[in-house]
Formats: structure tokens, sequence, C-alpha cells
């Protein structure tokens, strides 16, 4: 009776100590992991490192030297050598530890196995990246970081940079325009296509640059950041007439290239290969961003005075893709779907878009016709989003690297606010005017007495 009276009071604190592991497993498991999950990993790795090398397939056969030094030394057996390990990191995720890879290995061996040391040492997953020849770096992650979006708090953002969404390694993935310009964005309906596009203006607007939206769905995406926008089309009727702007304003950047740098007037603008950051910053104009969303509305004719119309827009848009980087002119085209159905011109207006990122989409012709192109073997990963998981995308470029990436979350009166309280940011580009839209006046918040209602007999 004494023992399991005894057995009861200390069975009592441990299943409450074990509900409790669970609990914050299941509801933080960022504080589960660097309370529990970290420990238990590190004595992992630490107590079975040259183990799991060896049934990994990660070691090779010492040399000449260390089995002479080991048969001098002691009688004990020579075992393969593993890669030679480096210092281990803590982060907030995970794990860091970087390996010196033995002569005849290279990091294909290592990311073959990374599942394996997954579930040999207890982490969420294990990535591989190449540091330099001969050291690769293993990046530990211990839960899914994309369950619930926390972005990191230092990232290395800049001009023309902007942190919008997380890799699956807990990462930031970071939109570079100058890197890469025009990017292809897809994704079906409560997506998180728009979400994604909020962070981009968001982080955009307090650097200096000029912001341009063609909303063909009357601007309900984009009419809430107008404070900051030069331009705004809200129907293809007005994007036919600010496409050519421009254009226009590009060639004239063009000229101010050719004049700043003693270029022939008449050589063709294919052919200059200097851009707006070559020329003095007093003198440089100030980069323009395009934002395009539901760009299949563009695409759309009934008569044929709108195909007509509808080839010369999509024509401008090529031009813009093909010879904007270097006038300082960035595309973010949005839509639902993308491809050859849309017509003429749509298959040559992909392949200028060097970034793209798929949310998740309703069909698998949908993710092949932003992924089949660049990583075949991601569109199988973007057909797998769940609609439970909205901001959820994969992210790619036409190097044929991909990752799967989420947005946090930003309200769309957060980003609208931020828009204008950068109003003043808006630069002077005169050919823009006329399209700038029209910012509603906030009504003035004043203190009210609220008046109670009185009987009519007084």
């Amino acid at each position: 009776m004494t023992d399991l009276t005894t057995l009861l009071e200390v069975g009592g604190p441990l299943a409450a100590l074990g509900g409790g592991a669970a609990y914050t497993r299941a509801k933080h498991p960022a504080v589960y992991w660097s309370t529990v999950g970290l420990p238990i990993s590190m004595a992992r790795l630490l107590g079975s490192y040259s183990s799991v090398m060896e049934a990994c397939g990660l070691t090779v056969a010492p040399s000449r030297l260390r089995v002479l030094a080991v048969k001098a030394t002691t009688n004990r057996e020579v075992r393969p050598v593993p890669p030679r390990r480096g210092l281990i990191r803590l982060t907030s995720t995970g794990l860091r530890i970087r390996l010196r890879l033995a002569p005849g290995q290279e990091p294909a061996d290592v990311a073959a196995s990374a599942e394996r040391l997954r579930h040999a040492w207890g982490v969420h997953a294990v990535y591989v990246t190449t540091v330099k020849p001969g050291v690769v770096e293993l990046r530990l992650v211990g839960y899914d970081v994309l369950r619930r979006v926390r972005m990191p708090r230092k990232v290395a953002n800049g001009f023309l940079k902007v942190p919008v969404a997380l890799r699956e390694d807990a990462t930031p993935f970071v939109r570079d325009y100058r890197t890469i310009p025009h990017q292809l964005t897809l994704g079906a309906t409560l997506s998180g296509k728009s979400m994604y596009l909020r962070h981009l203006i968001a982080g955009l607007a307090r650097q200096p640059v000029a912001l341009v939206g063609i909303d063909c769905k009357r601007g309900v995406e984009l009419a809430p950041f107008a404070a900051r926008l030069s331009a705004l089309a809200i129907d293809p009727e007005q994007a036919a007439e600010l496409l050519p702007v421009l254009v226009k304003e590009m060639e004239d950047r063009y000229d101010l290239i050719k004049t700043r740098q003693g270029i022939a007037p008449d050589t063709p603008d294919e052919e200059i290969t200097s851009d707006i950051w070559g020329l003095p910053e007093k003198q440089r104009p100030v980069p323009i961003v395009l934002f395009v969303d539901e760009v299949a509305e563009l695409f759309l004719v009934a008569t044929r005075k709108d195909e007509e119309r509808r080839d010369e827009m999509v024509t401008q848009l090529i031009r813009l893709a093909q010879l904007g980087r270097a006038a300082g002119i960035y595309l973010e085209v949005c839509g639902q779907r993308f491809g050859a159905e849309l017509g003429k011109g749509a298959t040559m207006l992909r392949a200028q878009l060097t970034g793209r990122v798929c949310h998740r989409v309703n069909d698998e012709a949908s993710a092949k016709m932003a992924l089949g192109d660049i990583a075949p073997e991601a569109v199988s990963a973007a057909c797998a989003i769940a609609p439970e998981s909205p901001g959820l995308a994969v992210a790619g470029d036409t190097s044929g690297g991909w990752s799967r990436i989420r947005t946090p979350y930003l309200s769309l009166g957060d980003a609208a606010e931020t828009c204008r309280e950068a109003a003043d940011l808006v630069p002077d580009l005169p050919a823009l005017k006329r399209f700038r839209p029209d910012v509603p006046i906030r009504p003035v918040e004043t203190a009210t007495t609220a008046v109670l209602p009185h009987p009519v007999a007084d």
C-alpha cells in the first residue's frame, strides 16, 4: 500500500509534466524546442555523430598515418573517419553545424542523407548548403516554422530589397529587384497572393521608389494604397493609356544613359549594356515598380477593337520586361492563371519573368505554368498546398532552385496606414501625374459627448 501511494505521488507530477510538454509542443513549438527539443537533439547529435555518419555512408577509410598512429598507441579497432565537425551554433529555430568533407566526397552525398539525419537526431528537417569547396553547412530545423510564421528579428534588407516571407529552412525570403527584376506570382482565390502583394507594397513604400499599379478589378486590391502610388489604372482602358507612358519613360531613360556615357544616339536600346545605376546619383532616375494584378484581365477580349488594344498592351508589357531592368523599371505580375491559352504574347511575357511564386492553385496545369519550365519537381510541391494554409507558396527562379515559403499575416489596414505615412516619398514624375489616384481625405476624429434622449414631457 505504501509503494502504491508513493507511486501515485510520483506519477501525478510526471503525468502533469508530460501533459504540459505535449501541450507546449502542439501550441507553442518554439518554446518547446528551446526548453526540451534543443537539449535532446544536441545530446543525440554529440553522442551518435560518428555512428550516424557511418550508417549513412558518409565515412571514408582512414589515412595510413592515422592507422599507424592508432595501432602504435592503442589496441582498439581502426574505424572509418566521418567528416570533420565544426562548432555547433544554436539558433531560435534549430542548430547549425559545418562539416569539412573528406577527399572524394561531395555535397550531394550529404544532401542525399538529409532524411536519415533528420530521424537520427530527432529534428523536423535538415537542409544542406555549400559554404565553399569542401565545406557544407547543415541547418537543422527543430519544428515546422511555416505553421506559425515569425520573421527573424534581424533581416539583411536594403534598397529595392523586401523581406516578404519565411523559407522552410527558417531563413527569410527576400524579394531583391536588383537580382531578380521581374516576377510572376500565381495563386487561386484565398491562397494568400494578396497578402504577399501587401508585404511587397508596404516594404517598398518606405523606400525612394515609384509604385505604379494596374488593377483591373476596379482597383479593389491596390486602391487602399493610393496614397503611395504614383499611378493607378483600374480597368483595361486606363491600362492601355498608362503602359505607353511607361514605355516612353523607359525610352527617355535610355536616351539619358546614351547622353551621359557618350553612346551614339542611333544605337538600339537592345545593345546598351549599362543601366541607370552607372549614372551619378543626382542624375539617376527614380526606380519604378509596376504591379499588375489579375493580368488575365488584360488578355480578355470581346470585340475586334478589344483585340487590337490587347495586342498593343501585351507588346508594351513584353518591351518593359525585356528592356525595363536597365532603365530601372521592374515588373510584379500577379494572376490566378497564366499560360498560352490567354492569347498571343503570353508565353513570351512569361519567359521574361525570372522569379516565380506559386501559391495554392486549382489545377496542376496552373502550377506547371508557373514552375514547370524552371523546376519541374516543384510542381508537385505546389499542388500539395492545402486550402487550410493560406500564404504558403513555392518560390523559384530560372536557375532551377526552389523552396517552400509562407507569408506572415499583415492586415490591409496596417499596410494602408504604412502607405499613408510614407505619402511624402512619392517621387515627382511629370509623365505619371495624370494617372495619380485620388486619395480620400480621412475624417478628423473629434471627441463628442453622448446626448441621451429626453422624454417628451420634458
